[in-house]
């Protein structure tokens, strides 16, 4: 893979480079310099054919490593000096733009995110799926969000979009962490869990602890979890230290989840790229219970027993009036 970088043979223009970057088929921009030394440079997307058939090359750098991140382009080049840098797809004075930038610039251009504050992401609320089965599980008191209860073919929270379970939460205390380890209940898990898009298991507890064990050889255990990790390494294991800090962490990370999935389509549509970025192995999000229907209908004012089993034409009144 090369970066390559040419004059801009149309004499018209204001941008008097041309960017190729090898991702996809080859992605093609106007840009106004050949590196973000100071500032970041602003780029102008074009399609594949305009770059020329015999350019006249400026650069020609052998790329490590191209990968697309979101709304973002991770480049490393294959020399020491001036290596990295990132093309971000963003917004500016309520226009798209997209912008090359370096670790000395990369503060001027941020990726289709907004600066979190005490609300994760900046969402204004969060609908959060939490397991049915779950015990003595987190409340998010104080927090912007709505805690539903239905039955999560893994995971213990979890959030959907557009009816698809994007992400899910295991989360572990360390006593639970061990047993489920030892007891290989814990690699089943992390199958599961590796199927989604995005999941994450969530220790309440320091990863130190684990040394300090005194049923089980310490060793074992830290054996075990490197070998989870090198097995299934898109399902990262967090320690959070106390239950509070792991609450605040599983609240923060399905936000980001959310907001990644909201925005994956989009991404990729300016990134003309085909592929679906993970979004196509979500599952169908649970459906809810019949107690949650019921209320639902009562609300919606429509006729419902008070007991047994719900009408078809209940269940489907609550598909038509929650599908995308």
């Amino acid at each position: 893979m090369e970066l390559l970088i040419a004059r801009n043979p149309d004499p018209g223009s204001r941008l008097p480079y041309l960017l190729r970057v090898p991702l996809g088929g080859g992605l093609v921009f106007r840009t106004a310099g050949t590196w973000p030394r100071t500032n970041a440079l602003y780029c102008y997307p074009v399609g594949l054919e305009e770059w020329p058939d015999d350019p006249d090359l400026v650069e020609r750098v052998a790329v490590r490593a191209c990968v697309r991140r979101g709304a973002a382009i991770d480049l490393v080049l294959d020399r020491a000096r001036e290596n990295r840098s990132q093309l971000v797809f963003t917004t500016a004075r309520g226009r798209e733009a997209v912008f090359w930038q370096s670790p000395r610039t990369r503060r001027q251009a941020r990726p289709d995110v907004r600066t979190p504050t005490a609300r994760a992401a900046g969402l204004p609320e969060l609908t959060v799926i939490a397991d049915a089965r779950e015990r003595y599980g987190y409340r998010f008191a104080g927090k912007p969000v709505t805690l539903v209860r239905r039955a999560l073919p893994c995971g213990d929270y979890g959030v959907a979009v557009d009816g698809r379970l994007v992400a899910a939460v295991e989360r572990k205390s360390l006593a639970d962490l061990v047993s489920s380890l030892t007891g290989g209940t814990l690699r089943y898990a992390l199958g599961e869990l590796a199927a989604l898009p995005r999941a994450v298991v969530v220790v309440e507890d320091r990863y130190s602890q684990i040394f300090t064990l005194g049923r089980v050889r310490p060793a074992l255990v830290a054996d075990g979890l490197a070998e989870l990790a090198v097995r299934w390494p898109n399902v990262a294991i967090v320690y959070c230290e106390t239950r509070q800090l792991a609450e605040e962490y599983v609240y923060r990370w399905l936000a980001a989840a959310h907001v990644w999935a909201a925005s994956e389509a989009a991404a990729l549509e300016r990134l003309r790229l085909p592929q679906l970025g993970g979004l196509e192995i979500a599952p169908d999000a649970p459906e809810p219970s019949p107690t949650e229907v019921r209320r639902w209908a009562r609300e919606a004012g429509l006729e419902v027993a008070l007991r047994g089993r719900l009408a078809p034409r209940v269940w489907q009144a609550w598909r038509d009036a929650h599908s995308s």
